[in-house]
């Protein structure tokens, strides 16, 4: 019989480690991209309504810390949903396991043998991780879960918070610091170049073209912040 490799498994756990990485690492870029374009949105519609830099810096940093807020519980609660139904088919296959373990190893067989191994080696390969742990055998190759690599609802609403903040920092910074007559300008400047550098970042992350990212990314902001800016001239007009 031919055995396993003593590396025919790092292949797997590499690229699984890789991809666990490359998606958090995702997940920060497109936080911080919006903590930038909600951010920015803001502050530069309350200075299309008014100079003054105490408003503008007030309404800024109330939109930082409720669009932080707002990424961490909405990250917290959807990966508390997440990690939830994930115990829950773990516990399901601990009672199927225990209820019934020949059918289960036959059906762990069944899967290796639909990943291109022969039955006789599928089989044997079946027992010998079963023998070892059950559980996490099933979990990896049935449900494509690791019972003990669980996502963690907290750490994924720090980092939400975090990215998210950074990213608001920018145009927080550019449009209260400047001058007056330049402040608007400098801060759409700023904001389009981070813009291109997270559209260009997620796109290499996601493998995909990075032109069209980039332009969608900008083309996004920039209508954003322009269409904030004409409500804020509006209203400012309208009310003062």
């Amino acid at each position: 019989m031919i055995e396993p490799g003593p590396h025919a498994s790092e292949p797997v756990e590499h690229r699984d480690g890789i991809g666990r990485r490359l998606n958090w690492l995702r997940a920060a870029v497109l936080g911080a991209n919006d903590g930038i374009v909600s951010t920015a949105g803001i502050v530069v519609g309350v200075a299309g309504a008014t100079s003054e830099r105490s408003a503008i810096l007030v309404a800024g940093v109330a939109g930082l810390v409720a669009g932080a807020m707002s990424m961490a519980a909405g990250e917290y609660v959807s990966v508390s949903t997440q990690r939830d139904s994930e115990r829950a088919l773990l516990r399901k296959e601990e009672q199927e396991l225990r209820d019934d373990p020949e059918d289960e190893l036959a059906e762990l067989a069944g899967l290796y043998v639909d990943r291109g191994l022969d039955d006789e080696l599928a089989l044997e390969v079946a027992r010998q991780l079963t023998a070892k742990d059950a559980l996490g055998a099933h979990a990896e190759v049935e449900l494509g879960i690791d019972p003990d690599d669980l996502t963690s609802p907290w750490r994924a609403a720090l980092a939400s918070m975090l990215s998210f903040t950074l990213g608001a920092v920018l145009p927080l910074l550019t449009i209260t610091l400047v001058a007056d007559a330049a402040r608007v300008a400098v801060t759409v400047a700023a904001v389009a170049v981070a813009l291109a550098l997270t559209g260009f970042a997620s796109a290499r992350l996601g493998f995909a073209p990075a032109g069209r990212a980039v332009a969608r990314n900008v083309a996004g902001g920039l209508f954003a912040m322009g269409a904030t800016y004409a409500v804020g001239a509006a209203l400012g007009t309208h009310l003062s």
